[in-house]
């Protein structure tokens, strides 16, 4: 139950920030280039909802670390790209979509981004003392998939199949000789 709680308290963290910064962006961008705008909104909410999620979310009770905020940042990078290509792909498509269009899409690939952002806090950045291995196994979607027997099965897999491209691949070239 402790991983759907940490969830609601994270879409509303971070939902309300970022709803604010959706606002934000389209109001600046209005002045600046939008992908400036985007990135100094992204940078300034990252910073609030590390936070947020440092006393709130994940139960630490504390202020976010050094480390904390730039892992955080790090998932604010890929939530900025992804934003922004979404975005710029909206005015590929249509020349000048109107602002609810925009909001449309930014909101969408928001929520896509902020999807990945929880599972990554919640599993690596805010694990707190507990290791990576009982994360997981709190994460029941997640664990089947990462069980050590799983991974080895999925190397082996991936290592039979490199020998075998190999061998494709060397055979052609030792008949050309």
């Amino acid at each position: 139950m402790k991983p759907l709680a940490s969830f609601a308290r994270f879409v509303l963290c971070g939902g309300g920030v970022g709803v604010l910064s959706s606002g934000a962006v389209a109001l600046l961008g209005g002045v600046m280039p939008w992908v400036l705008a985007n990135a100094l909104i992204t940078a300034a909410s990252t910073i609030l909802c590390t936070e947020l999620h440092a006393r709130f979310t994940f139960g630490t009770g504390r202020r976010a670390g050094w480390r904390q905020h730039w892992q955080s940042a790090g998932s604010a990078v890929a939530a900025y790209a992804l934003t922004s290509v979404a975005v710029l792909i909206l005015h590929m498509v249509q020349s000048s979509p109107g602002m609810l269009t925009e909001q449309v899409v930014y909101l969408s690939a928001s929520g896509l981004a902020g999807i990945g952002r929880f599972l990554l806090l919640r599993l690596f950045v805010f694990a707190g003392g507990r290791s990576r291995t009982s994360v997981l196994a709190l994460s029941p979607a997640l664990s089947p998939a990462l069980s050590p027997a799983r991974v080895q099965e999925t190397w082996a897999a991936v290592g039979r199949a490199s020998a075998a491209w190999g061998r494709a691949y060397a055979e052609p070239s030792a008949a050309a000789a």
